[in-house]
């Protein structure tokens, strides 16, 4: 057996001791945390939450769908989380939301009611996606922008060139970048945060798991080299999530239970194991600070 593959087998023993020492580490912010119709089945908002408090997630973000399950999480600890709005009403949206007309009145309204801080998580994939003109997307983020809230997107494509059309024309709009591009290398991304201010990447399921044909460690949990200098270089502009959805390869099946909650703990030590081998104030940085800022949660 070769020393990576080797490393690959023994790093959920690694995940496995951070977890089981927990309660010594300090709290983190989970920026992209799921609470959806195919969840609530297997997981009850106070099993969710009690998962939270046995990680120290002392701030998180929820999409929810429909969006109003988020709240049933925020409205537990409205101190610990908020809720982004979400066009998904049902397994599958992900894919046409954009062509939905009525994507924009419902928006207004969630937004007007005071009770979303953001807009997301939304899909932007090849073969799926409209025109980087759309009025709908155009319309989410200039309401992302009356609001001073965030938009959370999901860009998956080979090259980063759709969402630096959209960052350029709309430089009013904070984007939280979701996956760092999820397909695309660090120089890829790398480009976009240098050509586009308003926009910040948070890394959920770039572990091993997930996107893991362009992953950003090495098989035992370090970053790579030129993740490191990239992380680094752009260390107030980069955040962690756990997008607890699972098994990603059968996303929303209508006769399957998803249970990313049970693999909250895998998802979430992932980055706690690489971010403790950054330097303290960067990894501080990326763990905490810069999702209290973006979220203008900051004192």
């Amino acid at each position: 057996m070769n020393n990576n593959r080797l490393m690959f087998l023994l790093l959920p023993l690694l995940l496995n001791t951070i977890s089981a020492s927990c309660s010594a580490t300090p709290p983190v912010a989970d920026v992209h945390i799921h609470y959806k119709w195919s969840q609530a089945d297997v997981t009850s908002p106070a099993q969710a939450m009690a998962i939270l408090e046995q990680h120290q997630v002392g701030f998180g973000v929820v999409i929810g769908t429909p969006p109003e399950l988020a709240l049933e999480l925020v409205n537990l600890d409205p101190e610990k989380l908020i809720a982004v709005w979400s066009p998904y009403r049902q397994g599958g949206d992900w894919a046409n939301w954009a062509y939905d007309p009525g994507v924009l009145k419902r928006a207004r309204s969630a937004l007007a009611s005071g009770r979303y801080q953001g807009i997301g998580e939304l899909h932007l994939i090849g073969g799926f996606a409209p025109a980087a003109d759309s009025g709908i997307i155009g319309g989410l983020f200039e309401l992302a922008a009356m609001h001073d809230i965030p938009v959370m997107l999901h860009t998956e494509f080979s090259q980063p060139d759709y969402l630096l059309r959209l960052c350029t024309e709309y430089p009013a709009t904070r984007v939280l970048w979701a996956h760092a591009g999820a397909l695309l290398k660090p120089v890829q991304v790398k480009k976009v945060l240098s050509q586009c201010p308003n926009v910040w990447a948070e890394l959920s399921a770039r572990d091993p798991w997930r996107f893991v044909n362009n992953p950003i460690t090495t098989a035992d949990g370090r970053l790579l080299p030129e993740w490191r200098d990239l992380i680094e270089q752009y260390q107030d502009r980069f955040m962690t999530g756990s997008d607890p959805v699972w098994p990603v390869d059968q996303m929303d099946r209508w006769d399957q239970a998803d249970t990313g909650w049970q693999e909250y703990a895998r998802f979430i030590d992932f980055h706690r194991y690489w971010l403790s081998a950054l330097p303290p104030a960067i990894g501080r940085k990326i763990r905490w600070e810069n999702a209290l800022i973006f979220f203008r949660r900051h004192h």
